[in-house]
């Protein structure tokens, strides 16, 4: 998987460390599609599925860390590169993606989303 030279990069567990740790700041954006999301997803995640993502881009915030992760790590990595050329300077793509963070053991939730679950903060 080439996800570029230079494109700044974190594995799930470290992933899921900054979220626990820091509660509210670093926003994990999943750009997978809502059934993939249903399947299973990262409590705390938001979805901005690729195929909405350049259209959405610019309803993510600039004043927060965004960790992209899609299911292995390469929708991820486009996205996060393209992130980084529209501007948006603290971005880091998860790999291996919600493979790894599942079989990493991490936390994870299945089935239909809550009401709310997914979108994006106000």
């Amino acid at each position: 998987m080439n996800q570029g030279a230079g494109l700044p990069s974190i594995d799930a567990v470290e992933a899921e460390r900054r979220m626990r740790e820091d509660p509210g700041r670093p926003l994990l954006v999943d750009v997978r599609e809502m059934n993939e999301f249903e399947e299973v997803r990262a409590p705390g995640a938001v979805l901005v599925p690729m195929s909405t993502f350049a259209a959405r881009a610019g309803e993510l915030p600039k004043d927060r860390p965004l960790m992209v992760v899609c299911h292995l790590g390469g929708r991820s990595a486009a996205a996060a590169g393209f992130l980084i050329r529209s501007g948006w300077t603290d971005v880091v793509n998860v790999t291996g993606g919600m493979d790894a963070w599942e079989r990493g053991g991490l936390p994870v939730r299945r089935g239909t989303p809550d009401p709310g679950e997914g979108d994006l903060p106000a």
